[in-house]
Order: structure tokens, then C-alpha cells, then sequence
């Protein structure tokens, strides 16, 4: 064997051995960097998504959850204390953090900015140095959006930053959970240059996300007992020790009322992660961003900032993909 043919099969020994964390880098290189932002005790809706998109860190990185709390679901340490459960459910790394975020509105916190412990402190910070590390941060918020507007109040040279995905409203007809539970932040926000997308509510309509329902049935066959096991029992919001995600998925269920026929509940908030996975399992079109007046949607037509409208979810695609992981 001669000098050039030994130094020909080094080096493709060599590359053969640095291809696979070659490929490796790129896969993370591709993984969409998100902030979730949530109200987690508030229903059950919050629980699933939360768990979809932790367990889908071949699609999200995952930078942090951000907590807030909203009418119904208690006081912020409620909320904490719920997506820990989830988190701890899902066996999540230690290193993807979760912060206590605003338990009040935006309009009474905006003038305390200045102060080192301001409500919400923990959240916005996180989200203002978490978002100035990245061009490219997905912000995910499923509840009231006063952490957001308080980090672009605070910082607003981060407007062009990052994308906020936000499930919430019935555009463009009023109400909706979410955007009643701080409509000066929603204000706000759609006045900066922030890129903004609602994913819409539109309860008792198929075109909204209330479409995304899931039965007590359903989630007993792909659910119960499944996902990743926990050794370190939780204990649950309505009491009961949990191993596993799925069963607290079954527990939640249990514990929740269920609507329409057959009997079943939306999971608004899992379809907002789902459409950052895929956006071909719902419909985006933008609009010239309208104004909130007294809770009605005034449009702006001439308006040259657009804001993006998602639609008209695959219901089922969704939720085989919220069941895929449990298989």
C-alpha cells in the first residue's frame, strides 16, 4: 500500500467519524428556539400544550416557560405551581427554567419598571435577555399578554426581534378568556412593530381553535399511563400522585366539564404550539392590524402594519400529533 492511498482511508476514517455530529449540529441548528409564555392553572387546555411542546425538543429548543395568572386561575404561585407539575411530568431538563411572570395588568405595572422587584420581574427580564441572545425567538403566549407588552415597554428595540404567536380572541367578533384578561397590553402590543400572529378562539365555530377537540375517551386510550416515567411521584392539582403525564392527562379530564356531542373539550392552546410545529395544519392570512375599542374590533384598512390571523385547524392532524409522542 502506498503513502497516498494510507492517507486516503485516514481521512475518510476521520470523516466518517465527525459526520454523525456534523448531522447532529445541524438538527440543532434547525430546532425553533421558543419562549412559552402560559396561565397554566387556568383550565387544561395550558397542560397539554405545555407538555406537546416539551416533548417535541426535536422541533423547539425550548428556552423558558414564563408564567402569568388570569381570572380563574388563581394567584400566580397557582400558576407556577402548575406548570411545575407538567414540567416535572415530562421529565424536563433542569436547564429549561421556569419564572414567575405578572399577576396583575399592564397598564399598573408599566409605571413601576423601574423599581428592582417589579411585578413580573422574573418573566420579563428572562424574556427581554432570552430574546436579545437570538434574531429568531418564537415567543408562544396562551394566556393574557401583559409579560410581552412589559418587555417591549421595557425594551423596545426588541420589537423586531421576535415572532409572538398568541392564542387569543375571536376576531372579528368580540370576547375571548384571554384577551379580556388584559386588553390595554393587547393594545399596546399591536401598536408596536412587534410581528404578531393570532391564533383565534371564535367559540361554537369551526373555524376557530375551539374546533380542537379531544374526548375523556380519547385521551384514556392514548394517554392513560403513558409518556415519560417519573421516579419522584406529583402530586397533583385535584390531589392523587402522578408517574406519568398521561395519567394527570386522564386526572384533568376527570376533573373537567365536557361540552357538545359527543361530550368533549377544545385544547385552544395545544393548537397555537402545533402551528409553529407545522404551519400546514391551519390557515394564515394577514390583515391591516384592527383596534380594540371598548372590546370590539374596529379594522383599519388603510393601516399599513399587518398582523397575521390563523384558522380553520386540522383538528385531527393536531391531535394525533399531541398523541404521537405517548405511542
Amino acid at each position: 500500500m502506498n503513502q497516498w492511498a494510507v492517507v486516503l482511508i485516514l481521512l475518510m476514517a476521520a470523516i466518517a467519524c465527525q459526520q454523525p455530529g456534523t448531522e447532529e449540529q445541524v438538527r440543532s441548528d434547525k430546532r425553533i428556539p421558543v419562549i412559552f409564555d402560559t396561565d397554566a392553572n387556568n383550565e387544561l387546555d395550558d397542560q397539554h400544550a405545555l407538555a406537546y411542546l416539551l416533548l417535541n425538543q426535536a422541533t423547539f429548543d425550548v428556552r423558558g416557560i414564563t408564567v402569568n395568572s388570569t381570572f380563574n386561575g388563581s394567584t400566580i404561585q397557582q400558576q407556577y405551581d402548575e406548570a411545575r407539575r407538567v414540567m416535572d411530568l415530562c421529565a424536563t431538563p433542569a436547564t429549561i427554567p421556569l419564572l414567575m411572570g405578572a399577576d396583575s395588568g399592564f397598564l399598573k405595572i408599566r409605571t413601576q419598571l423601574d423599581e428592582p422587584d417589579y411585578d413580573g420581574h422574573d418573566a420579563v427580564e428572562f424574556i427581554i435577555n432570552e430574546t436579545r441572545k437570538t434574531d429568531s425567538m418564537v415567543v408562544i403566549a396562551v394566556g393574557k399578554l401583559t409579560n410581552i407588552a412589559l418587555a417591549i415597554q421595557k425594551a423596545p428595540e426588541l420589537a423586531s426581534r421576535f415572532r409572538l404567536v398568541w392564542l387569543g380572541s375571536n376576531y372579528p367578533e368580540p370576547g375571548e378568556y384571554n384577551q379580556v384578561n388584559d386588553t390595554a397590553a393587547l393594545s399596546f402590543l399591536l401598536q408596536t412593530g412587534l410581528p404578531f400572529e393570532m391564533v383565534t378562539v371564535r367559540y361554537g365555530k369551526p373555524s376557530g381553535t375551539d374546533a380542537v377537540k379531544v374526548t375523556r375517551e380519547e385521551i384514556k386510550q392514548y394517554l392513560g399511563g403513558k409518556g415519560p416515567q417519573v421516579a419522584t411521584p406529583v402530586t397533583g392539582r385535584h390531589g392523587g400522585s402522578f408517574h406519568t403525564f398521561g395519567d394527570y392527562s386522564v386526572d384533568l379530564f376527570e376533573h373537567a366539564q365536557m361540552y357538545g356531542d359527543p361530550p368533549s373539550r377544545a385544547l385552544f392552546d395545544l393548537a397555537a404550539v402545533a402551528i409553529v410545529k407545522n404551519p400546514s395544519w391551519a390557515h394564515l392570512h394577514f390583515i391591516p392590524a384592527p383596534r380594540l375599542v371598548d372590546g370590539n374590533w374596529v379594522d383599519q384598512p388603510e393601516n399599513p402594519r399587518q398582523i397575521g390571523v390563523w384558522e380553520d385547524f386540522s383538528r385531527d392532524s393536531i391531535i394525533q400529533d399531541l398523541f404521537r409522542p405517548f405511542q
